[in-house]
């Protein structure tokens, strides 16, 4: 027993040793002790939020108590409400029962609004989670890249084309905003698998606050022919009382809200669940015309008809923040609440007196990490998603370049398209702006858009609280929210350096037309750039010859410039030291083989020869080489990517009357870490000897030239 402490201080002790005394690297003990710091991180995220709900909850001590009034509940003349049942014991969900959600998504607002859905289910959960997501083509394809960056153990997603089920559901008129999408979920028991039994169906604009599994369990309870559990409706819309001659679909008392559902699918494919729905809906449209609340109005439809299909969920499990509400009646405090429905049109902003709370709620699930939820282990077995930490063990345990090494690896939680976009380039000479920045560069956004009117991609480097202040900052933006044709793809923080080739491999992959500029966020180009580019790659053959076009680059060393619009007004600027040419006091070599000297008085493009640490901001085919994510942070990130151009015999070619303006800044913080820091210049140049080599074994003796390069 006293050999204990002694072996604890061993342990500390051979941190910096080759190996320890149990066996374990230095490498490994660092590896064991980021785990150890991961999980730690994650359990004060957890009290945190806790300790958040405790707070709120303290907020509202000055309200009394809310007990369930149910003489206030209005019956309707004409039918008896089921009854509220409440909360039972039940057993609990096997540990490694897989739960299905069922959830309908269209277009780029809805995608957000899922992850915090997401977000909200994983933080309360312990269970495998398998999403089922009936979905255009463009949530679509933001969905699969969150979820496969995500990575989150053991949560499966399939996607099921909404296209494919627009027949089934487009002859019903809607008069509700969602439109088409919001009847598909009438769709689901003969769209998902035979095989699946039963699916949790929500909206995206839920919140939970409990476990997912005790919902889930509520199947349990259902008994002879139920095969859909619904919570009551909390407005008094199916009474006819919203306004004068108000005229409802017609619901079993106070009706059932469709944001929550226990479909037990296979009760409903038993009674021919397509026919049934489908013919109620053609009845009841000979009179009704169109559907109010898109796909809520035929489930009421038909639960009214058959009223043995539906089971009354406690309220709990849907408190309905609609604009007539009556919601505060369904909990007596707000712990109770299991899950927060957002279901008016004016969402966060629906008047209600606990809104705050509610408010609170969900804002913290909006800007909680989700990088912290990915790190969260089942241990259920089933398919594994790919280990970081394999990949990290695979490398030189000793290695004083490990932590560079381990930023290669990383796979960055992405969002793409996290603000509307609708764009159709040209296929013939259309050129995209392509560019990466962090919060810190976000003044630059309203300018390059007054520069820069073709289309953009960009990759943002941001935390969820970011992203966030990001959202409101440009639906807060004339300039910004009038464009339609910028694409933002939010890059979620991990990690120690700013993973700069990583952002501009999401920024090119998103480019849609055939050509992209490849810039920096920090660059203005000159005005007419676009249209002028648009002429260019047709008659320099870009495409057919493989050629870069090159846009010589300047800068001002003042936050005020009068832009020039001319080539004859730069050159003034230029000669009275306003402007200067791109680094040429600190970094001439990457900008000189453009020769300055000869575009001042070039009226044609002219060819100019690669030279080592040539980083020039170039036209190029979209089809091109990736950059190299081996180099993140400060130096190569740029003259690495140009060099694999050179390889692959592109010509150099500098065009005669464009310009670009590099804007002042303060330093980045990896700049500051690559002069202080001599292991990370040495590092660098160990990664840029990699490169090479990694070079001439990808492209033969041709590449032979970069060998030499220092």
């Amino acid at each position: 027993m006293q050999s204990l402490p002694a072996l604890t201080v061993s342990l500390a002790d051979s941190v910096h040793a080759p190996t320890n005394i149990l066996g374990f690297s230095h490498r490994e003990s660092k590896l064991a002790q980021r785990v150890r710091e991961v999980e730690e991180e994650n359990q004060i995220m957890r009290r945190q939020l806790s300790h958040s709900q405790k707070q709120l909850l303290q907020l509202q001590s000055n309200i009394q108590q809310l007990h369930v009034n149910h003489s206030r509940r209005m019956q309707s003349t004409q039918e008896t409400k089921p009854p509220i049942l409440k909360c039972e014991q039940v057993p609990e969900v096997p540990k490694c029962e897989v739960i299905h959600v069922a959830i309908v998504c269209a277009q780029y607002n809805s995608s957000r609004d899922v992850v915090t859905l997401v977000k909200s289910i994983l933080f309360y959960g312990k269970h495998p989670l398998h999403f089922h997501f009936i979905s255009d083509t463009i949530a679509q394809r933001i969905l699969e890249t969150v979820f496969r960056t995500w990575a989150v153990p053991t949560v499966t997603v399939t996607f099921y084309p909404a296209d494919d089920l627009k027949s089934v559901v487009s002859w019903i008129p809607n008069k509700h905003y969602s439109g088409v999408y919001g009847l598909m979920k009438l769709t689901l028991p003969t769209t998902l698998p035979d095989t699946l039994n039963k699916v949790i169906v929500l909206d995206t604009d839920i919140t939970f606050a409990s476990d997912i599994a005790d919902l889930w369990n509520l199947f349990r309870k259902f008994t002879g022919k139920q095969a859909m559990g619904l919570v009551e409706n909390q407005s008094d819309w199916y009474l006819g009382k919203i306004w004068k001659n108000h005229r409802p679909w017609p619901a079993l008392g106070r009706g059932f809200n469709t944001g929550v559902i226990l479909l037990d699918l296979e009760k409903l494919r038993a009674i021919n669940w397509i026919q049934a729905w489908r013919l109620i809906a053609e009845r009841e449209l000979m009179t009704m015309l169109s559907t109010a609340l898109a796909d809520q109005d035929i489930f009421n439809a038909v639960i009214k008809q058959h009223p043995m299909l539906v089971y009354t969920l406690p309220c709990q499990w849907n408190v309905q923040l609609s604009d007539n509400t009556r919601s505060e009646q369904c909990y007596t405090d707000v712990s109770d609440l299991k899950i927060i429905h957002w279901n008016s049109p004016h969402k966060l902003q629906v008047k209600n007196k606990h809104i705050e709370v509610f408010r609170s709620l969900y804002l913290t699930f909006l800007q909680y990490d989700g990088n912290l939820l990915r790190r969260e282990l089942f241990g259920c077995g089933g398919e594994s998603k790919p280990s970081l930490s394999n990949q990290i063990l695979e490398a030189n345990e000793d290695d004083e370049c490990y932590d560079f090494r381990r930023e290669r690896n990383l796979v960055h939680r992405t969002h793409l398209y996290y603000l509307d976009f609708n764009f159709t380039p040209d296929p013939d000479n259309d050129v995209t702006l392509v560019a990466q920045l962090s919060m810190d560069r976000l003044q630059m956004l309203e300018m390059l858009c007054q520069h820069w009117e073709g289309p953009i991609s960009l990759a943002l480097y941001m935390s969820d609280t970011e992203a966030q202040q990001f959202l409101q900052y440009a639906l807060s933006s004339e300039i910004l929210m009038s464009r339609k044709n910028i694409g933002f793809h939010i890059v979620y923080k991990d990690g120690q350096f700013y993973p700069v080739n990583y952002l501009r491999n999401v920024a090119l992959s998103q480019a849609t037309s055939p050509y992209v500029l490849l810039s920096d966020i920090d660059f203005l180009p000159m005005f007419g750039l676009y249209e002028y580019l648009r002429k260019a790659v047709s008659m320099t053959s870009v495409m057919q010859e493989k050629k870069a076009l090159v846009i010589p680059a300047f800068e001002t060393q003042r936050y005020r410039l009068t832009f020039p619009t001319s080539k004859a007004e730069l050159l003034t600027m230029l000669d009275m030291g306003t402007l200067f040419t791109f680094r040429y006091h600190v970094w001439p070599q990457g900008h000189s083989p453009t020769n300055y000297a000869k575009w001042r008085t070039a009226t044609t493009p002219y060819e100019v020869e690669w030279d080592q640490d040539f980083e020039p901001y170039v036209v190029v085919p979209r089809e091109i080489p990736m950059y190299d994510t081996r180099f993140v942070g400060f130096g190569w990130n740029k003259v690495s990517h140009i060099l694999e151009l050179d390889a692959e015999g592109y010509q150099f070619i500098v065009l005669p009357n464009a310009f670009m303006i590099h804007m002042p800044h303060s330093p980045s913080f990896d700049i500051a870490k690559f002069r202080s820091s001599e292991l990370y210049r040495r590092c660098l140049k160990v990664l840029k000897g990699e490169f090479q080599k990694d070079l001439s074994r990808k492209y033969g003796i041709k590449a032979l030239k970069y060998l030499s390069v220092e």
